[in-house]
């Protein structure tokens, strides 16, 4: 595994790491969560890369190797990430590797990105788990939606505007955020249909131009990426090839999965070969393509 500084497009750094396979088929970017570092993600990549796959994971702008000395110096929003995080990234790996076809894997706001970005172009094809609208009326529980809504709509505000920055860590929510990440996530999940009501970002044009293949995965137990919920995050993808997996997880033999659960190595026999075979399968395609021109 190899530590890398890639650029970002105000200058500054983006910390990210590459796992490389031997005779690669493929390179895939696994486009984080909010609030959660890369290493959350290393034994799902060491697994990829032991498929045959290049994997190259990162901290978006604020978080983990990404993180500047202080958190208030980070000026960028969640569209910032999904949009110039995400470009910088996939332009790098296409530069690294010109001979290989480009695959992604999202988690939660990663999986939006692979909807909104314009990078998206470049991709073969993309995996979104536990991505969904995250509007707080979808929560599943009156309980889960009461707290999600305090968070979002009462402390971030708040203390974003006391400390300059989301202290995530001191409330057990991930890893802190910046504010103006904070502030835009809290605003969108406000809105009817998420960040499709958010005329500045022209969210729906942007995933009805995505016409790749998406295998979606969405967690039973997961009180916020519910069917309702990813329903309404791939409702504009029209022009996608979309195949949906819902994971009930007595049905795998597993207790919990939830929100987080996929990436945990306790799963990885159970969970991971499907992602792992979805992906290869999409490398074989394009080489017989290939093969047959």
């Amino acid at each position: 595994m190899e530590h890398l500084n890639i650029p970002a497009v105000d200058g500054t750094a983006i910390g990210a790491s590459l796992w490389t396979a031997g005779q690669a088929r493929a390179v895939v970017l696994l486009h984080p969560a909010t609030a959660v570092s890369q290493t959350f993600y290393q034994a799902f990549a060491t697994y990829l890369c032991g498929r045959g796959l290049h994997v190259l994971t990162y901290d978006y702008r604020g978080i983990g190797r990404s993180r500047p000395r202080d958190l208030r110096d980070t000026k960028v929003s969640m569209a910032d990430w999904m949009e110039d995080d995400v470009g910088a990234v996939t332009r790098w790996a296409a530069a690294r590797f010109p001979g290989l076809p480009l695959l992604a894997v999202g988690h939660s706001v990663g999986g939006h990105a692979i909807l909104l970005a314009s990078s998206t172009s470049a991709l073969r094809a993309g995996v979104l788990i536990a991505a969904h609208a995250g509007v707080t009326r979808t929560i599943r529980g009156a309980a889960e939606r009461l707290r999600i809504w305090c968070v979002l709509r009462v402390l971030g505000p708040l203390l974003c505007r006391a400390l300059g920055y989301m202290p995530c860590r001191r409330l057990g929510l991930g890893e802190d955020l910046p504010a103006g990440v904070m502030r835009q996530w809290g605003r969108w999940t406000s809105l009817p249909h998420y960040f499709y009501d958010d005329p500045a970002l022209d969210a729906a044009r942007r995933a009805a131009r995505v016409d790749m293949p998406l295998l979606v995965l969405g967690m039973e137990d997961d009180p916020w990426a519910n069917p309702t919920a990813i329903a309404l995050l791939l409702a504009p993808a029209v022009n996608a090839a979309v195949e949906r997996r819902q994971i009930v997880p007595r049905e795998v033999g597993v207790a919990a999965i939830g929100h987080m659960g996929f990436f945990r190595k306790r799963h990885a026999d159970i969970l991971w070969p499907g992602v792992g075979d979805w992906l290869l399968g999409h490398c074989i395609e394009r080489e017989a393509a290939h093969e047959a021109g």
